[in-house]
């Protein structure tokens, strides 16, 4: 009689372990397309044997708990690889801008073209037309209508300067936004990973790796964190379950941004630096769009911006000196306008006081052949000048170097979006749900569960014969 009351207690812990492996597998299948999902696995073992007057009988198969298939390295290199695609992803999206700023694209032989439909829209366009125009003006100088035209073109010459201006002040105000507010999302990230590190070790207790679920979502919001900015983690010392984040400074040094449950200080933004933990140390960033925005509107941009002031400054003081080389009777540009934002025309220039010459006969076109010929000019910033090259060269080159730069970009993301594509299928062939392999489990938990049934019904109808039958 104890014996079969003993076998009905091993069958019944038999029966709750295979109900368990059934349901993992049905919350697998279930997970199959969820991306943050590690697939999980039941531990069966028993709890040990007991010596009873019958002799050593086990206690019976038990279902220890529920783990989740995780490789720690894997984990951190789909962090990494996530880190360096989001700051690329950045990086593109703001040369994007900024070309389109421009109104100009790169072709073949390297050159600025105009991309505008239906004429000439860009700087490199509207410089060409205006010396095109003073050349026009230097061949019939009294014609009012050239006259008319030369004006008009310089005031869209300096018009698209400043627009292109405005267009690249803007794209790196945007750029400084976005990484504001990125700066923002961190924090809200940092609090969240720490709160599930306080929730991980009070769901665990003594059954450590149980807290699946929320390792899981973790997992997804490491991951997020890492769209941000670089940072490595490691398990917690001291506390199973936990882990520590940390980022890097300039040095190499380590600077900890959670520490067991508690965020070390916000991440915070100046404007320049981006500073983390409890020293708000600046951080060396290696990844995330926060890195992105930053170099490319301190680097691609702001040299770009750079170009197109020296490229006005130098405009601004060459035509004025062949205008004017008396320096008495009034330039063609506002002297004090010798950036990409000031430029200008002076004060009260017209078509009817254009000067042809500085004053020389009706006739006399030596200044506007002057200025005409600051087309073909080399210059030399060697030679103490702004810009190297004629302008047209200079802009062209400017607008290469961008293109060039998004060139580099889009092959470097396409690179990326390989190798993080290549680590996440890693890590998939080893936390991802193989439906083959669940459909074959569940098969086998169902099996053995209806195997565990057949026994308990077999000791149930064992029981009813000692019990009512025997005894009558």
């Amino acid at each position: 009689m104890s014996n079969l009351l003993a076998n009905l207690t091993v069958a019944t812990k038999s029966l709750s372990a295979q109900a368990m492996g059934v349901q993992t597998a049905g919350r697998n299948m279930a997970n199959v397309n969820n991306a943050n999902y590690a697939r999980q696995r039941v531990v069966l073992g028993d709890r040990g044997s007991v010596m009873t007057t019958s002799g050593v009988e086990s206690t019976g198969l038990e279902a220890l708990g529920v783990t989740q298939v995780r490789d720690s390295l894997l984990d951190q290199q789909v962090l990494r690889e996530v880190s360096l695609k989001a700051a690329l992803d950045t990086s593109q999206s703001g040369l994007q801008k900024a070309q389109a700023g421009l109104g100009e694209q790169i072709d073949s032989a390297s050159t600025a073209t105009d991309t505008a439909t239906g004429g000439s829209h860009g700087i490199a366009a509207s410089l060409t037309n205006f010396f095109n125009d003073f050349q026009s003006f230097a061949g019939n100088p009294t014609d009012v209508g050239q006259r008319q035209t030369l004006v008009q073109q310089a005031a869209i010459l300096t018009d698209r300067i400043q627009l292109t201006n405005t267009r690249l002040t803007q794209t790196q105000n945007d750029l400084t936004t976005q990484a504001t507010g990125d700066v923002a999302t961190v924090n809200t990230d940092l609090q969240n990973i720490a709160d599930l590190n306080a929730q991980i070790t009070r769901v665990e207790g003594n059954n450590p790796g149980s807290a699946v679920d929320l390792r899981d979502t973790r997992q997804a919001a490491l991951e997020d964190l890492a769209g941000k900015i670089s940072f490595e983690t490691r398990p917690q010392p001291g506390a199973a379950g936990q882990v520590q984040v940390f980022a890097y400074d300039s040095s190499g040094n380590e600077v900890i941004l959670i520490d067991h449950q508690n965020v070390t200080g916000p991440v915070t933004f100046d404007g320049t630096n981006v500073k983390a933990g409890a020293a708000a140390t600046t951080l060396a960033l290696s990844g995330g769009s926060i890195k992105g925005a930053l170099d490319t509107r301190d680097g691609a941009l702001q040299t770009l911006h750079g170009n197109l002031d020296s490229l006005a400054a130098q405009l601004v003081s060459s035509v004025n000196s062949a205008y004017n080389p008396s320096g008495t009777t009034g330039d063609f540009f506002d002297s004090s306008g010798t950036t990409a934002a000031t430029i200008q025309l002076a004060g009260g220039l017209t078509a009817t006081n254009l000067k042809a010459s500085d004053g020389g006969a009706a006739g006399d076109n030596t200044t506007a052949l002057a200025v005409a010929n600051l087309a073909n000019h080399t210059f030399s910033t060697a030679g103490g000048d702004l810009i190297d090259g004629t302008f047209g060269q200079h802009y062209s080159s400017a607008v290469t170097d961008l293109g060039q730069s998004l060139s580099g970009v889009n092959s470097r993301v396409d690179d990326e979006a390989s190798i993080e594509k290549l680590v996440r299928a890693q890590r998939d062939a080893v936390s991802g749900v193989s439906l083959d392999e669940e459909t074959a489990d569940l098969m086998k938990y169902q099996r053995a569960f209806q195997a565990s049934s057949r026994v308990i019904q077999t000791i149930d109808s064992m029981l009813d014969t000692v019990i009512n039958r025997l005894s009558a």
